[in-house]
């Protein structure tokens, strides 16, 4: 056999034992959901509240890059249910994101679908939650990608790794709370607490048995996976006496980021290495709203846990000193000091080159009260809470999911005329503007963004000071995305491209926009399908603080969407 024949077969053996030894690593974990109502007791009182598999939070699902999950969720709740993968790419598997009447209809009370997709080419923290209603505020758990069996963090290894889920609980039944809300038009109640990994903590009443607690070895090295499961509010989180060291955020790794606060919006997780390097005793971990709209009534409460050294002798735990409620400082040097890890497992650069330039206005507003007889609703004016992005407040449909519009060609479903700027321009951050009328009116559509597949897509989202100013955590379903600026006031192109980060930008699935300020974020639209973009604050999401992009087929087979699962729930 001639040499160059040799060497092309053992390159040819080479290659296929690649191919099986990433077969074989690769593994389907499979789970069952049972989704009911149960009754749980906190804060001195008894609640219904709707859990999986009775725990609150829910399961923790384990995978590794590569594995392919199966979950079969059981609907025995009486409300419609579906299961949203927070952060999963979902790779031409665009029909098991989950988001009801995006990507498909609910699982009706009594009914079942099996969720199935590939989890590949991202690790680290992701969580899942219901994506009808409030509900995601006790259906949700972590989902939690490590490196593929062989591959290692791109950190040393961690003694143990802990979620920890911060949480918002209310002392109602939360669908309840929502429909309150929705019927007045006006704002909902606000919640009773606060709590970490499903308990309140010994500030709250009854409480002090229901308290989390995490036992340390003195000079290990633990990785905390920390995951906001609020429905409507930014955390502060921070841990008596101990630095943390950032190594990712929203499953994409960062340059280490040595911090004593973590700063966590509604869908961003947060992974940091804890050192036990202290005095052996107890240590508070606790977290508190940043609340940015100023004169907005919020849940001022705040949960704590605690920390306790093995071996410690039992004594009062140390309280960490927490920032104030609209400490906006702390929290944009936070999210401003993250960089990615360019030398990460799957970094990719940012795209350089820009087909699609969005303008997007994002912010609350008021639309018509069209209620009955005399009856005024409960928002400024006696108008009904509204919320849009460039002025278009999003209406779901409610007879067919956009994703099943998209495939069979169904018309009337959505319209593809989202503006790619704002109707108006105006002084979008002056305070002046707060009240009016002449822009604070928005209309319900369903309007959305029709992009080529692999287009590259750059947004600036501008915040607006409209009825209030605040920090809007927006989250983009199927892709990662750049941030490449952030800052305050009305956002200058003359000034502010210059401050863009191309070389090694921090990439997330959610980003919280400045209060009173913009973002910038850049993707390739390489997946097709139909993928929402939205406000996580569930306060915002019913008012309409959302769009889709509609991302086309690509041009072969491997770059289409495939056909819907035979059982995919129907309307």
């Amino acid at each position: 056999m001639a040499h160059h024949q040799v060497f092309l077969f053992v390159c040819t053996i080479i290659a296929l034992l690649a191919s099986y030894s990433s077969l074989a690593s690769a593994a389907v974990v499979e789970h069952s959901f049972h989704v009911q109502n149960r009754t749980i007791t906190r804060l001195c009182r008894r609640q219904v509240i709707t859990a999986v598999n009775g725990s609150l939070p829910g399961p923790t699902i384990r995978v590794n890059e590569g594995d392919t999950l199966v979950v079969h969720v059981f609907n025995l709740s009486p409300y419609n249910l579906t299961i949203h993968w927070h952060g999963v790419f979902q790779l031409l598997s665009g029909w098991a994101d989950g988001p009801e009447f995006a990507t498909q209809c609910p699982i009706r009370p009594g009914h079942s679908y099996t969720y199935k997709f590939n989890v590949t080419g991202q690790e680290g923290t992701l969580w899942w939650h219901a994506h009808v209603s409030w509900l995601r505020a006790t259906v949700h758990g972590a989902l939690i990608i490590r490196p593929k069996k062989g591959n290692s963090y791109p950190f040393p290894k961690p003694y143990r790794e802990v979620p920890i889920l911060l949480g918002e609980w209310w002392n109602a039944n939360v669908v309840d709370v929502e429909n309150e809300g929705l019927a007045s038009g006006g704002a909902p109640n606000n919640s009773d607490a606060y709590t970490i990994n499903g308990w309140p903590g010994d500030l709250y009443p009854c409480s002090v048995n229901q308290t989390y607690k995490l036992t340390v070895k003195h000079g290990k090295t633990y990785l905390l996976r920390i995951i906001n499961a609020a429905l409507n509010n930014q955390l502060f989180f921070k841990i008596a006496n101990h630095k943390m060291k950032v190594v990712a955020v929203d499953a994409a790794y960062t340059d280490p980021y040595v911090t004593d606060v973590v700063v966590t919006g509604p869908g961003q997780t947060t992974d940091v290495l804890l050192t036990a390097d202290q005095a052996p005793a107890s240590y508070y971990m606790a977290a508190n709203p940043y609340a940015s709209a100023a004169g907005v009534p919020f849940d001022n409460t705040t949960t704590r846990g605690i920390i306790i050294y093995e071996g410690a002798q039992t004594s009062t735990p140390l309280m960490p000193i927490l920032p104030a409620f609209n400490d906006t400082p702390t929290a944009h040097k936070f999210f401003t000091n993250l960089t990615g890890l360019v030398t990460g497992p799957f970094w990719i650069p940012p795209p350089r080159k820009v087909d699609e330039h969005m303008f997007i206005t994002i912010g609350l507003g008021l639309t018509a009260c069209n209620r009955q007889g005399n009856a005024t609703c409960g928002g400024p004016n006696g108008q009904r809470f509204a919320a849009s992005m460039n002025n278009a407040s999003f209406q779901f449909p409610d007879k067919i999911s956009m994703l099943e519009a998209f495939f069979h060609n169904v018309n009337g479903v959505y319209t593809t005329d989202f503006p790619n700027q704002p109707p108006l321009k105006f002084d979008y951050t002056n305070a002046n503007n707060s009240m009016n009328p002449a822009i604070i009116m928005t209309t319900k559509s369903t309007k959305v963004k029709k992009v080529k597949f692999n287009a590259t897509v750059q947004i600036v989202f501008q915040n607006t000071a409209l009825i209030g100013i605040e920090n809007h955590p927006i989250h983009l379903h199927g892709f990662n995305f750049h941030v490449l600026a952030q800052g305050f006031g009305n956002y200058n192109p003359a000034v502010d491209r210059k401050k863009f980060n191309l070389f090694n930008p921090q990439e997330r699935n959610t980003i919280g926009v400045p209060v009173g300020g913009w973002a910038v974020i850049r993707f390739r639209a390489n997946n097709p399908g139909v993928w929402l973009m939205h406000c996580h604050l569930d306060v915002h999401l019913p008012w309409g603080l959302a769009t889709s992009f509609v991302v086309e087929n690509g041009p072969t087979p491997s770059t289409r969407l495939p056909p819907p699962p035979p059982d995919l729930p129907k309307c």
